[in-house]
C-alpha cells in the first residue's frame, strides 16, 4: 500500500523532514486501508459530493490545493522575507492531508459514492484531526486540517493554515454552480 500511496502522493517527498515525511504516508496508509475506497478510485473520483456532475476528480483537487499551497508560501517569503515564517515541511504535511478525513466520510452504495452517516456526522475536519492524531502528527499539522474548511472560521488560523486554506478556497469555489 504504501507503493500505491507514493504513486497518488509524490509530493510526500517535498516534505524534508524524515518523520513527519514517514507520518504523512503511515496516516494516508491507513486512511486508504479504512476506507471503502482505493488509492486508484482517489484518481477518479469526484472532490467533492456537493457539486453535481464535479468532473474534477479528488487527487486533482488535491494536488493543486499541495501545489498551490506551496507556490503561495514561496511567493510570500520571496516577498516578505524575514518579516515572516512559514515552515513549509508543515504546511505541505497539512495540505496533503487536509482531506484525509474524506477517506472515512465516504460509503458506496449500490456502486454510488455517497457520505455515510459516520461522514454525515463526523465531517473531515475532525477524523482528519483524528487520524494525525493517531499517527503522533504534529499539533500544528492537525491544525491545519481541522481549520482548513469552514469549521476553522471562528478561530485563530496560523499563517500555514491560512495560506491552505485559501489554497483549498481557490480549487473549490470557481466549480460551485
Amino acid at each position: 500500500m504504501r507503493d500505491k500511496v507514493m504513486k497518488i502522493w509524490p509530493e510526500i517527498d517535498w516534505i524534508q523532514n524524515d518523520e513527519l515525511r514517514e507520518k504523512t504516508l503511515e496516516a494516508w496508509v491507513y486512511a486508504i486501508d479504512k476506507s471503502v475506497l482505493s488509492a486508484e478510485d482517489l484518481e477518479t473520483i469526484p472532490f467533492s459530493l456537493l457539486i453535481k456532475n464535479c468532473t474534477i476528480s479528488f487527487m486533482n483537487h488535491k494536488r493543486t490545493c499541495v501545489h498551490l499551497s506551496v507556490d503561495i508560501a514561496k511567493r510570500m517569503k520571496e516577498n516578505f522575507g524575514d518579516e515572516i515564517q512559514i515552515d513549509m515541511d508543515i504546511l505541505i504535511s497539512g495540505a496533503i492531508l487536509i482531506d484525509i478525513g474524506k477517506l472515512l466520510e465516504y460509503d458506496m452504495v449500490d456502486g454510488k459514492l455517497t457520505t455515510s452517516n459516520y461522514g454525515k456526522i463526523v465531517r473531515h475536519p475532525f477524523s482528519g484531526v483524528g487520524v494525525a492524531h493517531h499517527f503522533d502528527l504534529p499539533p500544528e499539522v492537525q491544525h491545519i486540517i481541522g481549520t482548513h474548511s469552514k469549521e476553522g472560521d471562528l478561530g485563530m488560523r496560523t499563517v500555514e493554515s491560512i495560506i491552505v486554506h485559501h489554497a483549498d478556497f481557490v480549487s473549490f469555489e470557481p466549480f460551485k454552480a
